[in-house]
């Protein structure tokens, strides 16, 4: 999957009961984030990890 300017990043969800964990993981730099959400709404989860994944870039 990629994400225009964050390149390649690879998304996995882990379900755990009624909530889901997302792990959004850059390939260029190892950099893993991780979000929890309902499991009803993963996509909303992944939006939440993806964002954090910027902000860690963003960060060094």
């Amino acid at each position: 999957m990629t994400h225009d300017d964050l390149g390649e990043v690879i998304v996995e969800f882990v379900r755990n009961g009624h909530y889901v964990k997302c792990s959004a993981i850059h390939v260029a730099t190892g950099r893993e984030v991780s979000a929890m959400g309902p499991v009803n709404e993963p996509k909303s989860v992944e939006r939440v990890a993806i964002a954090k994944l910027r902000r860690a870039l963003a960060t060094g």
